[in-house]
């Protein structure tokens, strides 16, 4: 009997339910420390030590609020001979005892934190240093070099005053989590569905009148009612705002003939999209659709060129230069015609760009996942194209994830 395919990135409900799989958790937290125990057999760390939140979650299933992001106050570290430990955010550690059976409980730990230099370091950095010097040695790493991602000056001084030998931990992290297990490419695959949803609502009040903001404050209710667990951003950039790109959104009143793009970034189960669409208001000009037939043609080209072996630096070579979109250098352009792989983070493995692939290519594999994006302005001086499509890198080419219409331009409530 034949076993129909299942499909490389389903999007299911996201309830548990008894009567199909789904989402697999325990495999998800098992593939993924399996694999940053192969980055480090591939290194000369003994352990990781990371403070990064996503890295934090890629190493032990736990989560805390997006308040924590950026302050340092929780960390983690992952040894090679197969301990994990993470102190959390004072009662947060409680929790996790009680609600985290696949962490050992003495392993779940309050960290030592300033807040970034809010609470006086003194004696506190070198008590936190202490305890984690303590426990790589328990685990038998102890006098190894340790990879640390992002790290707060008074905790580098620290480490080093203990004699612990830092490296730069985020290129093994980011090692191990360039290749994603089916569990994460259908999480993936559910957090760009969500956006396709959103496109619909931004398509039916997308009109004169509407501000940029009001189209963010839109996006941002629709997409938590849905079951984000964090709107890192959207970028919403209309009319004479299209170019330059501001990467920003404001409160620009659409008008009628605005071209008008999109940048939804939000996270489901921790998993990102990065998710443009554009549009132009009510009707369109020639120019804006040159634009657009334009930036469609680099995306189109780039997802046909794309399969495991090809290097990142001939899809680079497959886009315009900068020069060619009216920038003066790569460095200006960067961000525009851009390929970065998405996961956990916004910005993982594969980055292709002009900038950097060029001179530091890398072999694209299977079971990557990574966001394409082109941008062209418009001959009229004002407006441009922005595209983006996620994609999965299966045996023979690629599968896309985004599937809001993008093979044309959208022109919305139209005259």
């Amino acid at each position: 009997m034949t076993i129909p395919r299942i499909p490389v990135a389903p999007a299911p409900g996201n309830m548990l339910v008894d009567f199909e799989e789904r989402i697999n958790f325990d495999r998800l937290r098992k593939y993924r420390i399996g694999r940053i125990q192969e980055a480090l057999e591939q290194s000369d760390l003994g352990a990781v030590l990371v403070f990064d939140n996503n890295n934090i979650r890629y190493l032990t299933g736990i989560a805390i609020g997006e308040w924590t992001r950026e302050k340092l106050s929780r960390y983690a570290i992952y040894t090679r001979t197969g301990e994990l430990i993470l102190w959390d955010f004072g009662s947060a550690a409680v929790h996790n005892r009680m609600y985290a059976p696949w962490m050992k409980p003495e392993n779940c730990l309050s960290s030592w934190t300033t807040m970034r230099g809010a609470v006086p370091p003194g004696d506190l950095m070198a008590n936190a240093v202490r305890e984690i010097k303590g426990r790589l040695e328990d685990a038998g790493v102890g006098g190894m070099p340790i990879g640390v991602d992002i790290v707060d000056m008074p905790m580098l001084t620290e480490l080093g005053k203990q004699g612990i030998d830092v490296r730069d931990g985020q290129q093994t992290m980011l090692d191990a989590r360039q290749i994603k297990n089916r569990d994460e490419i259908t999480l993936l695959s559910m957090a760009a569905a969500m956006v396709d949803g959103v496109y619909q609502d931004i398509v039916e009040a997308l009109k004169p009148g509407v501000r940029e903001n009001e189209i963010v404050a839109l996006a941002n209710k629709r997409l938590y009612e849905m079951g984000s667990d964090d709107v890192e951003s959207i970028n919403a950039v209309s009319g004479e705002r299209c170019n330059p790109h501001p990467h920003n959104f404001s409160d620009r009143m659409i008008r009628p003939g605005d071209q008008a793009f999109f940048d939804i970034m939000h996270s489901f189960n921790g998993y990102r999209t990065c998710y443009y669409r554009t549009f132009a208001v009510g009707k369109s000009t020639a120019p804006q659709r040159d634009a657009y037939v334009r930036a469609r043609e680099w995306m189109d080209v780039a997802i046909q060129a794309i399969k495991p072996g090809v290097s990142t630096s001939d899809v680079a070579l497959l886009w315009p230069t900068a020069q060619e979109i009216g920038m003066n250098d790569e460095k200006e352009a960067f961000g525009l015609l851009f390929g970065h792989g998405l996961g956990l983070a916004l910005h993982e493995r594969p980055i292709i760009s002009r900038l950097s692939s060029l001179d530091s290519p890398m072999q694209i594999q299977e079971g990557m996942v990574f966001a394409l994006e082109t941008y062209c302005p418009a001959t009229d001086g004002v407006s441009a194209a922005r595209i983006e499509e996620e994609v999965v890198v299966t045996a023979d080419g690629c599968e896309v994830l985004t599937k809001f219409p993008a093979d044309e331009l959208f022109v919305t409530n139209q005259y």
